[in-house]
């Protein structure tokens, strides 16, 4: 049931303007996310998370808005429930950087408490690659 609670999440956000984009988090706890971009400011996000074993399979669902969104710098902040393993809140922190001219490939660093609801609080810090397809 959670799991298409969070695909219900994802996709009711597709309508409008919006460009898809895939990121690499690289972190203790490493994931893959997929996301629209809408109005250049609210970004959706389906994250799956995997380590060594395909028992430490996570999956989190992220909304984030880009409160500063300019040609070459993007903070943004949100929150989103995290499923199937450490089952909790996220509450993501980021900086998106894209340096080259084409706007299209860039650099993030990310800070996201994860609010677990059986353990303690997690504060996982990430950077990686971010890659936009843009129209």
């Amino acid at each position: 049931m959670r799991v298409f609670a969070l695909l219900f999440f994802f996709l009711i956000t597709t309508s409008g303007y919006a460009q898809f984009g895939i990121s690499y988090h690289q972190s203790n706890l490493p994931f893959v996310g997929f996301n629209y971009e809408i109005n250049n400011r609210f970004v959706p996000e389906l994250r799956i998370g995997m380590d060594n074993y395909i028992d430490n399979l996570s999956i989190e669902a992220v909304g984030t808005y880009q409160f500063i969104d300019n040609d070459d710098v993007e903070v943004y902040a949100g929150a989103g429930f995290r499923a199937v393993r450490s089952e909790g809140l996220v509450a993501p922190i980021g900086l998106n950087i894209f340096p080259f001219p084409a706007k299209k490939f860039g650099f993030h660093i990310e800070v996201s408490p994860i609010f677990q609801f059986h353990d303690d609080v997690l504060v996982r810090g990430s950077w990686g690659i971010r890659y936009r397809f843009l129209q």
